[in-house]
């Protein structure tokens, strides 16, 4: 009888999350303490966290709070580093900050456009490049993106978010191919309407939720945790065999 089943614990594992404040991060880093892993939070202000730190270590965890703007490369860079030298390792990366301001295409500003791209895209490119150099040197590593159903349908006011987004699921690919000889897996997860701060206002608008609702099959919005369901299988020894693969979390939007 082989009794090699799959492994979901994380038990001596360090993840570092950008993000991790609030929302899909906060989900995240709270998960993978629950699954056994010491958590390093990147946020955007070091003074922020207090609550996260505390629950972290209440699940018997080791916590880490670090100044990650991902906006600013010396930040990365010392985060990453920061993270290493701390816990002596770093195991799992969670690319989560991101953001996307809304407005018609016709209307969108410089401004808006390159924040959008330097978040989004510049953030999680070389916060991979700081956490891959650490992992290619381990042989080990999980790399989690968060993409969206954004890149995979068109949401209007959203063109800027929806092409990072989807940018973000190729990345994922070419990154997976060119690190996969050194044991590192890099995949992503796209979720439909998560309830978090950032999309309250949207939500709320009786109509947008309406529309929102009749186009998930599931017929409900989802929850962070939701998210950090995939987020911790994907970092576990369970998905070692995926690699460079998307996982929609969107309650069947995309089926249609």
């Amino acid at each position: 009888m082989n009794n090699d089943f799959p492994r979901f614990d994380l038990q001596g594992q360090v993840a570092l999350v950008t993000g991790a404040a609030r929302g899909i991060g906060h989900a995240c880093a709270l998960a993978l303490a629950h699954a056994g892993a010491d958590v390093a939070l990147g946020l955007r202000d070091v003074q922020t966290g207090d609550d996260l730190v505390n629950e972290i270590e209440s699940l018997g965890r080791r916590a880490l709070r670090l100044q990650m703007d991902v906006t600013h490369l010396d930040q990365i860079q010392l985060a990453v580093d920061s993270t290493a030298k701390h816990f002596g390792r770093l195991d799992i990366l969670v690319n989560n900050a991101g953001l996307g301001p809304s407005n018609l295409a016709e209307y969108v500003s410089e401004a808006d456009f390159d924040l959008t791209l330097a978040v989004n895209l510049k953030g999680t490119f070389f916060t991979s490049q700081a956490a891959g150099r650490v992992m290619i040197e381990q042989k080990y590593g999980r790399i989690i993106n968060l993409s969206s159903q954004a890149g995979f349908v068109a949401l209007p006011t959203e063109s800027i978010y929806c092409m990072t987004k989807a940018a973000i699921s190729h990345l994922t690919k070419c990154l997976a191919v060119e690190w996969g000889q050194y044991n590192i897996t890099v995949n992503a997860v796209a979720p439909t309407f998560i309830n978090t701060p950032g999309t309250a206002e949207a939500l709320e608008d009786a109509a947008f939720r309406t529309d929102v609702l009749s186009r998930i099959a599931l017929g409900r919005i989802g929850e962070p945790m939701e998210v950090a369901g995939a987020v911790v299988f994907l970092a576990s020894p369970a998905a070692a065999l995926i690699t460079g693969d998307t996982v929609l979390i969107d309650g069947g939007w995309t089926a249609r």
